[in-house]
């Protein structure tokens, strides 16, 4: 585990919640959540490796899995023996991850909007067609998928500061990163991890993607919203997150 990690963690009551934000994002993603649940469970939100306040520490691979490696450490400072763990965006794919390495402090996993890319079912003109615009020029990049994954009513500040922040990320590890998200494959987190798996979307991931995925997970959908979700429509996902909670925990009443 990168000893460098930054997070924040609150004590309180019910099921522990884990929260993982994506790739070239940080854990202030996650302020609205947070605050929301402050007071009725107690919360964990880190910066994963190289991203926010994380150093990005001495790694020579940038996986999905050694990222989950430095959740399931992680758990370690949780009051609770189980955790909840929400994912955003690439988030999603450590939490998978890191369900698969220890199900057993693991209760249940939320995915916010992490399949809008189809993980696990690309061929490789389709990966390099995502990876490339970020080698050429990572900013521009950036800027143009926070422009083109938003939803209608989010605002320009909020897409200002979200690009803004992305594109702060230092390209030498975020490209590693990048690619290596592009070509995980689910399966076999999918056959290692039993528990419960649901998603909170927005309504730009396509139908064949969530036929697909129907099989190991349920599906809440805002409307109106785009990847962003969370920041987005606080609120909405905030409702759909408690519910998702409540769904998970009364699968295990001891947790």
């Amino acid at each position: 585990m990168n000893k460098g990690i930054a997070f924040e963690h609150q004590s309180g009551p019910g099921p522990a919640v884990v929260f993982i934000h994506g790739w070239t994002c940080c854990r202030n993603h996650w302020r609205a959540q947070l605050q929301h649940l402050a007071g009725r469970h107690e919360t964990l939100a880190m910066d994963l490796p190289g991203h926010g306040d994380s150093a990005p520490d001495d790694r020579q691979e940038w996986s999905m899995g050694g990222f989950a490696r430095d959740v399931v450490e992680l758990l370690g400072k949780l009051d609770s023996q189980q955790a909840i763990l929400v994912g955003h965006s690439m988030g999603g794919t450590v939490a998978l991850e890191a369900a698969a390495m220890a199900p057993e402090r693991v209760m249940g996993v939320v995915l916010a909007d992490t399949f809008l890319i189809n993980y696990g079912a690309m061929d490789e003109a389709t990966i390099n067609g995502f990876y490339e615009p970020f080698a050429e020029d990572f900013a521009a990049a950036v800027g143009d998928l926070v422009n083109n994954t938003t939803g209608p009513k989010a605002s320009e500040a909020l897409k200002a500061r979200i690009a803004q922040g992305m594109a702060a990320a230092d390209p030498s590890w975020a490209l590693p990163a990048w690619a290596a998200l592009l070509r995980w494959d689910p399966s076999e987190s999918f056959a290692n991890y039993a528990g419960p798996i649901h998603a909170i979307n927005c309504p730009l991931i396509p139908g064949a993607t969530r036929e697909r995925l129907a099989p190991y997970m349920s599906e809440t959908i805002i409307p109106d919203t785009g990847h962003f979700l969370n920041q987005e429509a606080p609120d909405a996902f905030n409702q759909a997150l408690d519910k998702a909670i409540t769904r998970i925990a009364e699968r295990h009443p001891n947790g």
